[in-house]
């Protein structure tokens, strides 16, 4: 066999083989390409599950927050209409006394309010706290209609209590002072005293976060009358 023919031989094996290496090669992938696919989907899969989980994190913290401002709208909402509505009940017409016994922690009054009646009506109104053993403070409140006010036998009338706000710390009440020029806030306020109702009642405490939060309920007898 002539040179030339061997060399043609050759050169067309070569081509073969190259031919045949491009086969192989499109037809499926390397080893690093295969660990390099599934690194890229796995990290795909990390982003999206974090996503997944911080979404869904953020609509449980919505819905927490949404049904704890709808109670705290419940609660002042039933607080504002009690004290609102505080009357000066005298035991008699000839009676100059005011029955209204504030304190720091505690507070009773009539008023014309009654939720056990349906919003209207006249109840004794007694809002205190109560502390458990983790120094969390709740928010009771306790009414009592007919009014009564004397300690006669038999004349307690009907009570219907309820725990208003829980995990509340450092509660604290307090009465604004209508005869002042200047807004005076009291810790204690006594009607058989002062002879009138205060001009607005507050409620200081702190929330479950450790926030400050302050409710202010005007006495609207005593807004109405200056």
């Amino acid at each position: 066999m002539s040179l030339g023919r061997r060399l043609f031989l050759f050169v067309q094996r070569k081509q073969v083989e190259r031919s045949r290496r491009s086969k192989a090669a499109a037809s499926g992938f390397t080893l690093i390409e295969v660990v390099l696919a599934l690194a890229i989907f796995a990290l795909m899969a990390a982003i999206l599950y974090g996503a997944f989980s911080l979404s869904h994190s953020a609509v449980e913290k919505s819905e927490a927050n949404s049904t704890r401002n709808q109670k705290q709208r419940a609660i002042t909402e039933l607080l504002g209409n009690y004290i609102r509505s505080t009357f000066p009940y005298k035991e008699s017409a000839q009676d100059q006394t005011v029955f209204f016994t504030g304190e720091s922690d505690s507070v009773t009054f009539v008023s014309v309010y009654s939720q056990a009646m349906g919003g209207r009506g006249m109840a004794k109104i007694h809002l205190s706290t109560e502390e458990d053993d983790d120094h969390r403070i709740a928010l009771r409140v306790e009414e009592t209609a007919p009014v009564r006010i004397s300690a006669e036998v038999g004349a307690t009338g009907q009570s219907h209590g309820l725990l208003l706000q829980a995990e509340m710390r450092e509660v604290r009440f307090a009465y604004l002072d209508p005869q002042g020029d200047d807004e005076k806030w009291e810790d204690r306020w006594n009607g058989a005293e002062r002879r009138v109702l205060p001009r607005a009642m507050g409620i200081s405490f702190l929330n479950a976060n450790g926030e400050a939060v302050r409710w202010v309920f005007p006495v609207m007898m005593t807004v109405l009358a200056q």
